[in-house]
């Protein structure tokens, strides 16, 4: 192992490009802790260390951009509107004939589905951004906490000065994504990956310092433990496929044969990712945000429904929010996966290439076992994510620890799937320098 990774930095090409990715990782991070103008950087220190926090949509923005959200940094939005982006464009191929038109036409189709990808982003970021300064000027951006700090997070709240913060955040966010294209282009692995990654990572050892200082010893080596145990399964998980044969016919085109070749069609059992989860989180922000405006005056009782999302909806100890949140990650998936997998589109391509699977006719009969196949992997699959998102909603009903709890999640998902991905490149790219790669 140590063999295999000298000779990763002993490969020059190799060590350059690992080298220009920690350089970019390094910015990223040190711009996550720069302050945006006029942003009271002592109060919200404070509200940090005597708030727990936030819930919600909010604390998924925050985790993908490595705590900077809470900060109000210039890189306070993350990777969060590029993700959000890059879903919508992809959700938009189904709505939109012109999109799918794009998509199929190859590396100039894509580059044009990047390039509003890239627009939406900055739409996106100068929307969020919006959100953001107007949430922390009113004061409600760590909650209803009572602590006098948190309500006067800003130095300067005229309009020329919010309009700056605005700009700087947006700016921000178009920096991010160019980061994550250097990265793609010059270094290695997927730019935007590679930053959620790091992302997600920077909070790891402060999440379990604060188990092992609020609750004990005892607590972060069973946190530990069930950490160990959740990886190595989600990395079963993750490299599970189902594996369908498929044969090709020996064809003539002029003197050369062509096909006559055997492969298969890798489907994974969890085939939608993290893409489910960051949907069910968004869609039960959505109660509690029109709660959240719906909120009584002083002195006045909140109204029934109100109080009702209030109980039920905004914490996640409770069993209805647990269970709403399971089945909205189940029907995520299988709404993904059928937006993401065509049976007929690749049955389709299947039978103009002479492809087929064995014992099964070519076009309508291999499109309908296709979709036999992957309606019943994805069951395991959306199983699976449901739990992996409820575990630190298990963990603050059992210890409390949620706010703390790394292994869970949007997280653990990310980071497996990343580390398992980079890894995969470095290996390809060493084995084609050397007769062996990285791993054995």
């Amino acid at each position: 192992m140590f063999s295999a990774i000298a000779r990763v930095f002993r490969t020059p090409d190799l060590r350059r490009k690992i080298g220009f990715t920690l350089a970019i990782i390094a910015i990223y991070r040190f711009g996550a802790h720069i302050p945006a103008p006029f942003v009271d950087f002592p109060n919200v220190q404070s509200c940090l260390r005597q708030s727990a926090g936030t819930e919600g949509l909010l604390s998924l923005v925050n985790l993908f951009s490595g705590g900077a959200l809470l900060q109000l940094s210039i890189f306070a939005l993350g990777v969060m509107p590029y993700i959000t982006a890059t879903i919508i464009v992809q959700l938009l191929r189904v709505v939109i004939p012109h999109f799918e038109t794009l998509y199929k036409e190859g590396q100039a189709g894509q580059s044009k589905l990047t390039q509003y990808t890239r627009y939406l982003t900055i739409a996106l970021a100068l929307l969020q951004s919006t959100t953001l300064v107007t949430v922390a000027r009113s004061g409600q951006l760590f909650g209803t906490t009572g602590i006098p700090e948190c309500e006067q997070l800003l130095t300067n709240d005229v309009w020329w000065a919010q309009l700056l913060m605005i700009i700087t955040m947006t700016a921000g966010t178009g920096l991010i994504m160019w980061f994550a294209e250097l990265v793609t282009e010059r270094g290695i692995g997927n730019g935007m990956s590679i930053l959620i990654f790091t992302s997600i990572a920077a909070a790891f050892p402060a999440s379990m310092w604060a188990i092992w200082q609020s609750r004990g010893f005892e607590t972060f080596l069973l946190v530990l433990a069930v950490g160990i145990v959740v990886v190595a399964l989600v990395v079963f998980v993750e490299q599970s496929q189902r594996r369908i044969p498929v044969q090709y016919a020996k064809r003539m085109v002029g003197r050369r044969t062509y096909g006559g070749t055997n492969t298969y069609i890798p489907i994974k059992v969890n085939m939608a990712g993290v893409v489910p989860v960051i949907f069910a989180s968004s869609l039960l922000y959505i109660p509690a945000l029109i709660a959240q405006f719906n909120q009584p005056q002083a002195g006045q009782a909140a109204q029934p429904w109100v109080a009702w999302i209030a109980q039920y909806l905004t914490t996640g100890d409770s069993p209805l929010y647990m269970l709403v949140y399971f089945l909205l990650i189940v029907g995520f998936t299988y709404f993904y996966v059928a937006i993401t997998f065509n049976p007929v589109e690749v049955a389709d391509n299947m039978k103009k290439y002479g492809g087929f699977i064995p014992g099964i006719r070519a076009g309508r009969p291999t499109a309908e076992y296709l979709d036999y196949v992957l309606t019943r992997i994805t069951l395991p699959g959306s199983l699976y994510l449901g739990f992996i998102a409820l575990l630190p909603l298990i963990a603050l009903a059992a210890v409390g620890a949620n706010q703390n709890f790394p292994f869970g999640g949007a997280s653990i998902l990310i980071i497996v799937g990343v580390g398992l991905e980079t890894v995969k490149q470095i290996d390809a790219q060493l084995q084609q320098r050397h007769y062996e790669g990285l791993l054995r």
